[in-house]
């Protein structure tokens, strides 16, 4: 992913003095679209709040939450590849995964009715201070993304 290049709209905000502002600290990565790389998804989240000086009480949470969202993306989608991005500003992270969607006919969700599944995004609903998703844009796919609140053990 390009520095700059974000998941996430870029809103327009009045300018405030730089003193006032909060730091905000982004991180972004690309994996493939395959269920190893889970895996690598927690381990370089977990490896970047480390980095940030993130309380470890919120590790298992951020986990749990983005193993969920790429586990869905790698899922879901035909994706061959799967961004991420991390956004950090005092007291909330803000993880978004971006798949590349599904070939034009075929439906998102796709299940075997032999496998378990289905309670992931109630899980990020249980944890997450807000989630949702929008169209990727521009090109093919969508964002999910999740909001925690940090400031306080999780």
């Amino acid at each position: 992913m390009a520095p700059g290049n974000t998941l996430r709209p870029v809103l327009a905000v009045p300018r405030q003095p730089a003193s006032s502002v909060p730091a905000i600290r982004r991180f972004g990565f690309e994996l493939p679209g395959r269920a190893d790389s889970v895996a690598r998804a927690r381990h370089l989240i977990q490896e970047r709040m480390m980095r940030w000086g993130v309380d470890r009480s919120h590790f298992d949470t951020v986990a749990l939450v983005a193993s969920e969202l790429f586990t869905n993306a790698v899922v879901h989608t035909a994706s061959r590849r799967v961004l991420c991005e991390l956004h950090d500003v005092p007291g909330q992270l803000r993880i978004a995964v971006q798949d590349e969607g599904c070939p034009p006919g075929e439906p998102r969700l796709r299940r075997d009715s032999a496998e378990e599944g289905g309670r992931g995004l109630l899980l990020v609903d249980a944890v997450s201070s807000a989630w949702g998703a929008h169209d990727a844009h521009p090109g093919p796919g969508r964002v999910v993304w999740a909001e925690l609140a940090l400031g306080r053990p999780c």
